[in-house]
């Protein structure tokens, strides 16, 4: 099928496929921005190719080349069962204006891996739902899977956050999942003293 799945695309996006490969199962198309959502779109109604599940999204950074990010999703098939990596091109060499529509409106699974993306390359979806950044907090200066990210880099400081009142989901209770230097050491002594009495 990956042969057939390669010239599917191509037939029907012609130039807007920059390039295509296929090796060991591994099957690849490359497409130029604009054809990126339209493309997507494809995969997944189409009902040759059927492409229900967004596995993965991610991007790579080449700082020396322009385009300097590529955007790669894979795809597969649950009725099918073939698989597709559909990669496209965005921002200038210093990685600004690094753009993409969002696939949030096919997959639910793109929401937080394009957060992911945003958050550690920079890479901005476009009319994604909700794109903050999911891994570091709001302060965080930089992207830090870019290749030119500093490795020594130091964050500014944040003010301690004293949060009242938030409403735990279930399973924890009003005091779980605190994080670790929370409780202070008088109230960690009264916790273990009242465990001892009962």
């Amino acid at each position: 099928m990956s042969k057939a799945l390669i010239e599917l695309i191509q037939r029907d996006f012609g130039s807007a496929v920059l390039e295509s490969h296929s090796l060991h199962g591994d099957d690849t198309v490359v497409v130029e921005l604009r054809a990126w959502k339209e493309v997507a779109r494809f995969l997944r109604d189409s009902p040759q190719v059927s492409m229900d599940m967004l596995t993965d999204l991610t991007a790579v950074d080449f700082p020396e080349r322009e385009p300097r990010f590529e955007i790669v999703a894979h795809f597969y098939s649950l009725t099918r069962g073939h698989r597709l990596r559909l990669k496209t091109r965005t921002g200038d060499s210093e990685g600004d204006e690094a753009e993409v529509e969002s696939l949030c409106e096919f997959w639910a699974s793109a929401n937080w891996l394009e957060r992911e993306c945003f958050d550690l390359f920079g890479v901005v979806f476009k009319n994604h739902p909700d794109l903050r950044r999911i891994l570091l907090y709001p302060e965080f200066e930089g992207h830090p899977l870019r290749k030119d990210y500093p490795a020594d880099k130091i964050q500014p400081l944040i003010a301690y956050r004293d949060i009242p009142n938030i409403d735990k989901v279930a399973p924890f209770g009003v005091d779980e999942g605190m994080a670790f230097g929370r409780q202070t050491h008088a109230q960690a002594r009264h916790d273990t003293d009242d465990s001892r009495v009962n």
